[in-house]
């Protein structure tokens, strides 16, 4: 009897980016608590992003409480593509009114991530600021980890 994992059939195309984020916020986004990242200019990418986790740490975010809760006991891999998610929106918060989230940095612009998947493993990458392309290979090294994905 054979117990074979399936293989996800990815699309083809340009349908996928990757997005660079120093930690801990990449592990509070794959976490499932932080679902917005905050840029400085808006993105007009929607669609399956990696998350990549930059070579560079925040060092003061890990002193902000509401990261600290969030991360405890979490592996702050850097360098690699953690988990991928679903851009699904990018706004601004109105001058009047509360944040979208605890998580949004007033007067920036706040992509909305979804469908948030952490990878069991770390894939080795380099990243880029903005959105950027991947290349097959690491697209296949990500989505062999998540055989039950589904784009």
């Amino acid at each position: 009897m054979s117990t074979r994992t399936p293989t996800v059939v990815l699309p083809e195309g340009d349908w996928i980016r990757g997005i660079s984020i120093r930690q801990p916020w990449t592990a509070c986004i794959v976490s499932g608590a932080k679902t917005i990242e905050n840029r400085p200019k808006p993105w007009s990418w929607r669609g399956w992003v990696l998350l990549h986790a930059g070579r560079k740490t925040d060092e003061r975010a890990l002193r902000i409480p509401l990261v600290g809760r969030t991360i405890r006991g979490r592996d702050l891999a850097t360098g690699a593509v953690i988990g991928v998610a679903r851009l699904t929106d990018c706004h601004q918060d109105p001058d009047t009114g509360p944040p979208c989230t605890e998580w949004a940095r007033a007067g920036s612009w706040h992509l909305v991530l979804a469908d948030v998947q952490e990878l069991p493993l770390p894939v080795p990458a380099d990243g880029r600021l903005g959105p950027w392309r991947p290349s097959p290979d690491l697209v296949a090294q990500v989505f062999q980890q998540l055989p039950a994905f589904q784009p």
